[in-house]
C-alpha cells in the first residue's frame, strides 16, 4: 500500500505536526533539580493531566561547587505497572521516580555510567543495571543492597530484555547475548558470533516464549525459548527496500515487529506469516532511524497502532503504521532526544534529552483524542498486484486525505472505504471485542465460512475470550510448582513429547492451586490436553483459554461431584427427547444413559471423535456464541448420527462409537447444532438455565467454588491421607529394603570373612609346606656347601704347601745368590782398602775440622733458642711455662756401610736428638703452667660461688670465709706437691724409657755382631773381628759414663764398622762423644737457669670486701 504527497506538503504538514505536538520545554514547564537530594517531591505544584506541549517535568541532576556542572542521564526505564520510573546517569547514581506519589528516591551509587536498565522483574522492588566494566549488577530499591552480580560480557552491554514473567533476561553486547535465570542468577545459554557479523539486539517476544535474535547483517531468528531450537527466519527483505536494521519494535501481541536503519524507511514484518507486510517511508528529513518504540493501548488488544520513531534529528514522532498519519512529536532541533521510553499502560513518555536531563511528557495531552470530533473519511489504496513489490508496500506518512495514486500499466486498483461510525448503539457497544473486532461481525463472518482463518484464528479466539492475560497472578501460580495430584501424571498419560507433557502438567498444576475441585476432578486432563497442544508456545493464554472454557462453557458440571452433572445431562436428555424421541426411546431400550452417549462427547470436548480441523471448525462455533450452544453441538452430533446408532444393540458398540472417529459430516451438524438453538422451546433450552459469557477478570483470576466443598475437602483429605499413608509405606519398605540389603551385607561379609578365614587357613598350610620344603632344601645345600668347603680348603692347604715350599726354595737360591755377591764384594774391598786407607786419614782431619765449626755454630744457635724462649716466657709469664726440648731420636741405621759414608747422618740425628730434648723440656715446663693455671682457675672460681653464697646469707660469715680460703690454698699446695711427685714419677718414667732404648740398641748391636762373626768365620777375618769387640767394649765403658739423659748419638755405631785403621780414627770417636755429652750438659744447666730465674706465677687469692 502506497499513499503518495507532494514533498512540500509532506514537510509543510510535519512542521505543523511539530508545531502542534512539540515536546520542548515551555516556559510552563516545571523543572526539578535533584541536586544533592537522596529523596524528595518531583514537582511542587499538583500535576494537570493536560499540561501544556504534553510535558510535565524536566528532571535535571546538577552538582553545585567550585566548578558547578550537570551530570548526565543516561538511560530510562519503567515497571511492569508504568507507574515507577528508574533512572541512571554517567556517575552511576540510580533514581526511583514514584509518578503516582509523587517522589523520587536515591536507590544506588554504583560509581559508573549505566549502559541498560530493566525494572519489569518479578520481584518489584528489583532492577538490573548494566555497568560500564561490562558486568550486570542486581540491586532491591528497598534494601538499597546489591543482590547479585553477574559476569560474562567482554564489551558494553546494550540492552536488556526481561521475559514476560520476569524470571529471565537477555543481556546483549555487540559479539554475544547471554539468558540469565533471575531466581538462581545462574547463567543458561550464550549466544556467541562472528565478530563479521555482530549482534544488534536479541529480545523475548510478548506473550510467548519466543526469543528473536537480530544481527547486523539484517538476518532476524526466531529462537525457542525451552529449547533453543531455531523456529524460523524472517526471509531477505524484497530488493530495493533492503536497509541495515538498527532499531526495533514490537508490537504487545507479538505479531507485528517494526525495524528501521540508515535510511528513513521502515519496515513491518509478520511473525505470524514471516512476510515484510508494509514498507513506511518517512519524510527526507529522517535519514536514520536510532530507536523504535510502539506507543501501548488499552484499547487495541496488543496490536499496537502507534508507532514512535527517533531519528537522526533527535526528533521522535509518533505515526500511526496503519493510516500512516503524524499523530504527533517530540523535542526539536534545539532540544533533542537522546533515548526514550514509553511506560506499558501508555500513559508516559520519559525521554533522555541530548543536554542529559530527563523530560517526562503525557500521552493523554499530546494526543488529546478523547476531546477531538472523530476524523475525517481517509482512503487506504491497496495495490493487489503490481509488478514492483516494494513500490506495493511503501506507504508514506501524511496529515491528510491520502490522493489516488497513478494507475501503472497492467495493474488493477481495489479501493477500500473505511468510515467510522460516529453514532453506535449500546448494542454495537457489547458487540465490540478487543482488538477493534466486533462479535455480530464475526459471527457472520463464521456462517458465510463456517469456520475463521488459520492465519487469525488464535487472534480471534482470544478477542473472544476477552482473556485479561494477568501476567502477576499466573506467574504467582506457576511459583507454587507442581501439584501433588499431577506429581505422576505421567504414569496415566504417558505422552512422548516431554515439552508437551511438561506444559499440561503446569497448566494442570496452575488449574488445581486457582480451585481445588481441579485437583480431584479425573477428567480434566482430558479437557485441557487439547488447548495445551494448541497453545503450548503460550502457558499464559493455554491456562486463561482453559479457564475461561471451564467457567462459562462448563456451568453447573460439579455441583454433583465426584458424579457427572446430572442436571446438565438432563437437560441435553429433554432437548434430544424433544427433537428425536425416536432415537432417545432407542437408547433408553438397550439401558444407554447420557453418561454412555453424551458425558464422553463433553469431558473430552470431542477432541476424541474429531480431527484437528474439525476440532478447530467446532470451537470457531462455540466460542462465537452462547455458552449453551456447546450443549446444543452435543446434542446434533448425537441426531445426526441416529442412523448408526438405531443398528446398535450392545452398550459396548455404544460406548465404542463415541469414543473414536465417525463417518460424519461436521457442517451438517454445526447446521443442526444452530437449528437446534433457534427450534428448541425456551422451557427447555439450555440458555435459560445457562447464565451468559462472562470472561475472566483482570489483575487476579476470579473465586472458583461452584462444587461441593465437603466432598471436594474430603476427597483432598483423603487424598492427602493416602499420599502420607504412601509416602510413610514407601519409607517402611526403604527401611525394610535397607535392613534387607545391610543384612544380605553382613551375611555377605560373613561369607567373605569365613572365605577369606578358609583362605587363610590354606595359605599358611601351603606355607608351612613350603617352608619344611625350603629347610630340607637348604639343608641339603648346606651339606654340599659343606662338602665344597671341605675340598676348597684341601686344594688352599695344598696350595700353600707348594708356595711355601716354592717360596722356601726361593729364599735358599737368593741366600745363595746373597752369599755369593758378598763373598765377591768382600774380594773387592779387601783389594780396594790399601788404596784408601791414605784418603780415609785426610777425610778423618776434614771431618774433625767440620765438627768443631758445627759444634760452635750449634752454641749460637742455642743462645739464639735461649734468647727467644726467655722473651716467650716474658710474653706470657701468667699464662704458660716453657717447653721441654724434644727427645733425641736415635735411629740407627744397621747397614755394613763404610765410615765414611756414616758420618754425616750421626751429625744430623745428634743435632735432632739435641732439639727435640730441648723442645720437650719446654713443652714440660709449659704444660706445667697451663695446669697450674687451669686449677687456680677452677679453685677461684669455687671460692667466688661459695663468697657469692654467703654474701648473700649473711654478711656475719666472713670469718668463717677467710677460714675455708686458707683450707683451699693448703689443699692447693697439697696439689702442687702432687704435681711434683707425678712429674718426678714421669722422669722415672723418661728414665725408663731411655734404659729401654738403649738395651733395644745393645740387641741390635749384638746381632750386628753375630752376623760379622759368622761372615767373619766364614771369610777367615778372625784379626778384624776381635777388633771390632774390643771397641765395642770401649763404646760400651763410655756410654755407661755419660749422664743419662735419654739420648745416644748415631755416631758411636762408627766404631762397629769392621775396618783396620790406626788409633787416631779412635781418638776422633771419642772426642766427638765427649763434645755431644758437653751439648747435653749445657743445655740441662741453661734451662735450671731460666727456671730458678723466672719461677711459675702463684696467683694470690683475691679478698672480698663487704
Amino acid at each position: 500500500m502506497r499513499a503518495a504527497l507532494p514533498v512540500a506538503a509532506v514537510g509543510g504538514a510535519l512542521r505543523k505536526g511539530g508545531e502542534r505536538g512539540s515536546g520542548s520545554a515551555g516556559p510552563s514547564m516545571e523543572s526539578c533539580d535533584l541536586g544533592d537530594r537522596q529523596d524528595g517531591s518531583i514537582w511542587r505544584r499538583k500535576r494537570s493531566p493536560a499540561a501544556p506541549r504534553g510535558a510535565l517535568v524536566n528532571i535535571i541532576h546538577s552538582v553545585k561547587g567550585y566548578h558547578s556542572k550537570a551530570i548526565r542521564f543516561l538511560n530510562v526505564a519503567f515497571d511492569s505497572a508504568g507507574d515507577s520510573l528508574l533512572a541512571g546517569d554517567y556517575q552511576g547514581n540510580i533514581y526511583v521516580f514514584d509518578l503516582n506519589g509523587n517522589r523520587f528516591s536515591l536507590v544506588q551509587r554504583t560509581m559508573q555510567a549505566c549502559t541498560a536498565l530493566a525494572f519489569n522483574l518479578r520481584r518489584k522492588t528489583e532492577f538490573l543495571v548494566a555497568l560500564a566494566d561490562y558486568s550486570v549488577k542486581c540491586f532491591d530499591t528497598e534494601t538499597k543492597e546489591l543482590v547479585s552480580w553477574m559476569r560474562g560480557h567482554d564489551s558494553s552491554v546494550t540492552s536488556i530484555s526481561v521475559h514476560g514473567s520476569g524470571r529471565y533476561a537477555i543481556t546483549t553486547s555487540t559479539d554475544t547475548a547471554q539468558l540469565w535465570d533471575l531466581d538462581t542468577f545462574q547463567r543458561k545459554r550464550k549466544l556467541n558470533v562472528r565478530q563479521s557479523v555482530g549482534i544488534q539486539k536479541v529480545f523475548f517476544l510478548p506473550l510467548s516464549n519466543t526469543i528473536l535474535s537480530c544481527f547486523k547483517d539484517n538476518s532476524v531468528f526466531a529462537w525457542e525459548f525451552d529449547t533453543l531450537h531455531c523456529k524460523y527466519r524472517l526471509p531477505t527483505p524484497v530488493e530495493g527496500s533492503a536497509l541495515l536494521y538498527k532499531a526495533f519494535a514490537v508490537t504487545r501481541d507479538g505479531r507485528i515487529i517494526a525495524a528501521g536503519g540508515k535510511s528513513n524507511q521502515l519496515h513491518l514484518w509478520c511473525l505470524e506469516s514471516k512476510q515484510l507486510t508494509r514498507i513506511i517511508q518517512m519524510p527526507p528529513k529522517v535519514r536514520a532511524v536510532r530507536h523504535l518504540e510502539f506507543l501501548p493501548d488499552s484499547f487495541d488488544g496488543g496490536s499496537n497502532q502507534v508507532l514512535g520513531v527517533l531519528s537522526q534529528d533527535n526528533i521522535m514522532r509518533f505515526i500511526n503504521i496503519e493510516t500512516c498519519k503524524l499523530l504527533f512529536d517530540i523535542g526539536s532541533n534545539e532540544e533533542g532526544i537522546s533515548t526514550a521510553a514509553i511506560s506499558p499502560n501508555g500513559r508516559y513518555i520519559a525521554a533522555v534529552m541530548e543536554n542529559g536531563s530527563l523530560n517526562l511528557y503525557s500521552v493523554r495531552a499530546l494526543t488529546q483524542e478523547g476531546n477531538k470530533p472523530p476524523p475525517p473519511i481517509f482512503k487506504v489504496e491497496d495495490w493487489s498486484k503490481c509488478t514492483s513489490e516494494a513500490n506495493k508496500l511503501t506507504m508514506r506518512v501524511t496529515s491528510g486525505r491520502s490522493k489516488r495514486p497513478c494507475k501503472s500499466k497492467g495493474s488493477k486498483i481495489q479501493t477500500r472505504l473505511m468510515k467510522l461510525q460516529v453514532n453506535t448503539s449500546l448494542a454495537n457497544k457489547e458487540n465490540e471485542l478487543p482488538g477493534g473486532l466486533n462479535k455480530k461481525r464475526l459471527q457472520a463472518l463464521l456462517k458465510g465460512f463456517g469456520e475463521y482463518p488459520a492465519k487469525y484464528r488464535m487472534f480471534v479466539w482470544r478477542s473472544l475470550l476477552q482473556l485479561p492475560e494477568n501476567h502477576l497472578a499466573f506467574s504467582s501460580l506457576i511459583d507454587k510448582g507442581t501439584h501433588s495430584a499431577f506429581v505422576n501424571i505421567q504414569n496415566e498419560y504417558p505422552i512422548k513429547n516431554r515439552r508437551l507433557l511438561r506444559v499440561l502438567q503446569r497448566t494442570l498444576s496452575a488449574l488445581a492451586h486457582w480451585s481445588a475441585i481441579f485437583a480431584e476432578t479425573p477428567y480434566i486432563p482430558l479437557l485441557a490436553f487439547p488447548f495445551v497442544k494448541l497453545f503450548q508456545n503460550n502457558q499464559l493464554i493455554c491456562f486463561e483459554v482453559v479457564a475461561t472454557v471451564v467457567v462459562n462453557f462448563c456451568q453447573h458440571w460439579f455441583e454433583y461431584f465426584p458424579n457427572p452433572p446430572v442436571n446438565v445431562l438432563g437437560m441435553m436428555e429433554n432437548v434430544l427427547a424433544h427433537h428425536d424421541k425416536e432415537l432417545l426411546q432407542h437408547l433408553i431400550k438397550y439401558n444407554v444413559t447420557s453418561q454412555v452417549y453424551a458425558w464422553p462427547l463433553l469431558e473430552t470436548l470431542f477432541s476424541e471423535v474429531l480431527t484437528r480441523e474439525e476440532w478447530l471448525k467446532v470451537f470457531d462455533n462455540i466460542f462465537s456464541n452462547h455458552p449453551s450452544y456447546f450443549l446444543m453441538i452435543v446434542v446434533a452430533y448425537i441426531i445426526c448420527s441416529r442412523a448408526p446408532l438405531l443398528h446398535c444393540n450392545q452398550t459396548a458398540d455404544f460406548e465404542y462409537f463415541f469414543h473414536h472417529r465417525n463417518n460424519l459430516d461436521l457442517n451438517v451438524v454445526i447446521k443442526e447444532a444452530y437449528h437446534l438453538m433457534e427450534a428448541t422451546p425456551l422451557d427447555i433450552h439450555p440458555q435459560r438455565m445457562l447464565d451468559d459469557f462472562i470472561p475472566l477478570t483482570k489483575g487476579q483470576y476470579p473465586v472458583f467454588n461452584k462444587y461441593p466443598k465437603f466432598i471436594v475437602d474430603y476427597q483432598t483429605q483423603e487424598r492427602e491421607r493416602i499420599r502420607q499413608d504412601e509416602i510413610e509405606y514407601l519409607r517402611e519398605r526403604q527401611l525394610a529394603h535397607e535392613l534387607e540389603v545391610k543384612a544380605q551385607e553382613h551375611k555377605a561379609e560373613d561369607e567373605a570373612w569365613y572365605r577369606k578365614q578358609e583362605i587363610l587357613l590354606e595359605a599358611e598350610e601351603q606355607r608351612r609346606k613350603i617352608l619344611l620344603e625350603e629347610e630340607e632344601k637348604l639343608a641339603e645345600q648346606r651339606q654340599r656347601l659343606a662338602a665344597v668347603k671341605r675340598e676348597l680348603k684341601v686344594k688352599e692347604l695344598q696350595l700353600l704347601d707348594a708356595s711355601r715350599r716354592r717360596f722356601l726354595k726361593y729364599q735358599q737360591d737368593q741366600r745363595q745368590m746373597e752369599l755369593n755377591r758378598l763373598n765377591d764384594e768382600i774380594i773387592r774391598k779387601a783389594s780396594m782398602r790399601e788404596q784408601e786407607r791414605a784418603a780415609t786419614v785426610q777425610d778423618v782431619e776434614v771431618q774433625w775440622m767440620e765438627l768443631e765449626s758445627q759444634r760452635q755454630l750449634f752454641e749460637q744457635h742455642l743462645i739464639k733458642d735461649q734468647e727467644t724462649a726467655k722473651k716467650e716466657m716474658k710474653e706470657e709469664v701468667d699464662a704458660h711455662r716453657r717447653k721441654v726440648d724434644l727427645e733425641d731420636h736415635l735411629v740407627q741405621k744397621l747397614m755394613k756401610i763404610h765410615k765414611e759414608d756414616k758420618q754425616k747422618p750421626q751429625i744430623v740425628a745428634e743435632e735432632n736428638l739435641a732439639q727435640a730434648e730441648q723442645k720437650l723440656l719446654d713443652t714440660d715446663w709449659r704444660l706445667q703452667a697451663l695446669h697450674k693455671l687451669r686449677h687456680d682457675d677452677q679453685a677461684r672460681e669455687k671460692r667466688y660461688e661459695e663468697i657469692a653464697k654467703l654474701l648473700h646469707d649473711n654478711r656475719v660469715k666472713e670469718a668463717e670465709l677467710l677460714k675455708a680460703m686458707r683450707e683451699a690454698e693448703e689443699k692447693k699446695w697439697e696439689e702442687v706437691i702432687q704435681k711434683k711427685a707425678q712429674l718426678e714419677e714421669e722422669q722415672k718414667a723418661a728414665a725408663a724409657a731411655d734404659e729401654h732404648r738403649k738395651q733395644f740398641l745393645e740387641g741390635k748391636m749384638n746381632e750386628v755382631l753375630e752376623v760379622a762373626e759368622k761372615l767373619q768365620r766364614e771369610d777367615g777375618y778372625f784379626e778384624r773381628l776381635r777388633d771390632l769387640k774390643t771397641g765395642h767394649t770401649e763404646r760400651g765403658v763410655e756410654l755407661q759414663q755419660v749422664p743419662r739423659s735419654g739420648n745416644i748419638c748415631l755416631n758411636d755405631l762408627s766404631s762397629l764398622v769392621p775396618s783396620s785403621h790406626d788409633r787416631r780414627q779412635e781418638d776422633l770417636s771419642r772426642q766427638e762423644w765427649e763434645l755431644m755429652a758437653e751439648v747435653r750438659r749445657l743445655r740441662q744447666k741453661l734451662t735450671s737457669q731460666a727456671r730458678t730465674r723466672h719461677p711459675p706465677a702463684r696467683l694470690p687469692a683475691t679478698p672480698w670486701t663487704p
